[in-house]
């Protein structure tokens, strides 16, 4: 047991120890046991001590409402609860974790939190809400999502973090890492490069977020563009539907299935493991920055790289926009890459406007195989003829920064990042983040009317902007992409301190709907990614003629609507969905 499970342990009035296969109950939940029937099967025990817990919290919910009686879908909610026979635990009473997610912007209170034990655990929940006429359930990782994704109002939230297992095998000539769902992509590193040398073609830029939960929307970093996103780098699947079957699925068996999950927003089935595809992890990295004062000269050359072929372009490819001026968030300061680097702002042209771009890239290598100069770097990657045709080379000649580090400290770049935010109280303050892909038609059009116009001033975090390569996509998933071979995600990740010492969620929530009107207006070809929509009808617009196509595959796979309620796609029926 890790120190986390042992404080939840010593706080939990009933948490089911597996080391010793019981229940510790409080005094309240142990007078209800003494009084009730003794049980021969220690498992029909174990539940009437969890039903014990529920009804505790039920009457005290009551109490709190004025109510005499238990309503009818609370006493049919007690019942199904009561024949729960997990390997985990089942916790009532602290939910507060699984009510809040990374975004701050809604609460919402579960039944209960549920810790499973196995894929069998996971069934078993589901199982149970199938027989009741409301209850939902919600698979939740590490808490990040930004609109409540992860939530289950009066639901049942699954806390994956307890599937947390990493193994590394090999089938034939290639190694795979076989990750449960609810394993952290930062524990798949360490597992991966330390145990065996090897690591994921695919990453994000956060790696404190889980195997499952990434996959359930695509999972997107500067590799994407050479390797595609997580979801194109997975070759088979467990998934627990919301038929609460347990099916092994792939390219080549339970197909629909497979291609559903990925990039499904949890709505078909929740992921229990994946087999993530691996290779040689180098060594060391080299880190640059290249400031440019041009969007349109920053945009050519991020171009030029993601369509070079594999040995003729840099190892990673990303880039953000940023301030013109000191600020030390949202300005200069935020390009070095520590203090002993300098931002020389005598160097920016004067014709340059309100915004400034940089270009970040990043090149593998091993100890012995140091790459050669930076001078030598640009001739080789950058200065070849499709960038001759511009005229000049884009960035800024004196205004280029680099760094080498170790592997592990590139893909952890941000946990540094992350522990300076919760020292701060930044970490836990909302983040009414926004997530776009943008087409390449209307890329420099969304540059003027909302980069250079709306966030002119910043957002108090990265503004970041690059281009990936629809080819590298699986149009089987369930991802949603605009037209065209070269589309870019635009990510506003704020990161600004609480009220009053920063500005109003309010007001940064407004500027992202501002945001998405003048998309809207202009006739931009977008979409949200890491969507959020408060309708059915905007969901119909996001997934287009993809509607039916997702439509059926929730049919199929979870026909009472009882998975991720938080999406606000489906609402739970008592009925199975019918094809629409």
């Amino acid at each position: 047991m890790n120190d986390l499970n042992l404080a939840h342990s010593v706080n939990n009035p009933n948490v089911y120890h597996k080391q010793h296969r019981r229940f510790i109950t409080s005094p309240l939940v142990a007078r209800m046991e003494s009084i009730a029937p003794k049980r021969e099967r220690k498992t029909e025990r174990d539940s009437e001590a969890i039903t014990g817990e529920m009804i505790a919290y039920l009457e005290h919910f009551v109490h709190e409402n004025d109510t005499e009686s238990l309503t009818q879908d609370e006493e049919e909610n007690a019942t199904i609860c009561r024949r729960l026979n997990l390997q985990g635990t089942v916790d009532y009473l602290l939910t507060a974790p699984a009510s809040k997610d990374f975004g701050g912007l809604h609460s919402v209170k579960p039944l209960a939190f549920v810790k499973p034990a196995c894929p069998d655990d996971v069934a078993r929940v589901i199982k149970a809400a199938s027989l009741s006429s409301n209850l939902t359930v919600a698979a939740r990782g590490n808490g990040h999502s930004i609109n409540g994704q992860a939530m289950a109002d009066g639901g049942l939230v699954i806390d994956m973090r307890e599937l947390n297992r990493v193994d590394v095998v090999r089938y034939g000539e290639h190694a795979y890492a076989e990750v449960a769902g609810g394993a952290l992509w930062e524990d798949v590193l360490e597992r991966c490069v330390f145990g065996f040398g090897l690591a994921p073609t695919s990453w994000t830029d956060y790696l404190g977020l889980t195997v499952g939960g990434t996959l359930s929307n695509a999972g997107v970093s500067g590799q994407t563009f050479r390797y595609g996103p997580q979801t194109s780098n997975v070759t088979e699947l467990e998934v627990v539907t919301g038929k609460a079957e347990i099916i092994v699925c792939s390219e080549n068996q339970n197909s629909e299935l497979f291609y559903g999950v990925l990039g499904g927003l949890g709505q078909f089935g929740i992921i229990t493991r994946a087999r993530v595809l691996l290779q040689p992890a180098p060594d060391m990295v080299r880190w640059i920055r290249l400031v440019y004062s041009e969007f349109d000269e920053f945009a050519a050359n991020a171009e030029f790289l993601v369509r070079r072929a594999e040995g003729e372009s840099f190892d990673y490819v990303e880039g953000f926009a940023f301030v013109n001026s000191d600020d030390p968030v949202n300005g200069w300061p935020s390009v070095p890459f520590g203090s002993d680097q300098d931002f020389d702002s005598t160097r920016i042209p004067g014709s340059a406007g309100r915004v400034l771009y940089c270009l970040e890239v990043a090149l593998h290598y091993r100890n012995d195989a140091v790459p050669s100069s930076l001078a030598e770097i640009n001739r080789t990657y950058l200065r070849q003829a499709a960038i001759r045709k511009l005229g000049r080379l884009g960035f800024r000649e004196h205004l280029r920064f680099q760094v080498d580090v170790s592997y592990m400290e590139f893909l952890l770049r941000l946990k540094n990042d992350e522990q300076r935010a919760m020292a701060a109280g930044v970490w836990d303050a909302p983040h009414p983040w926004l997530n776009l892909f943008v087409s390449r038609r209307d890329i420099a059009d969304f540059d003027r009317a909302v980069v250079k116009r709306i966030l002119q001033d910043g957002i108090g975090g990265p503004m970041l902007v690059y281009p990936l390569l629809r080819s590298k996509w699986d149009d089987r998933t369930s991802v949603m992409l605009p037209e065209g071979e070269i589309f870019y995600i635009v990510a506003l990740l704020r990161s600004n301190p609480q009220y009053p010492e920063g500005p109003p969620v309010e007001q940064m929530v407004a500027q992202n709907q501002e945001i998405i009107q003048c998309c809207t207006n202009h006739g931009f070809d977008f979409k949200q990614y890491l969507p959020h929509h408060q309708t059915q009808e905007g969901w119909k617009q996001h997934f287009g003629n993809q509607w039916t196509r997702f439509v059926e595959r929730k049919v199929s796979f979870d026909p009472l609507a009882i998975l991720a309620p938080g999406q606000k796609i489906f609402s739970r029926t008592r009925q199975p969905l019918l094809q629409l």
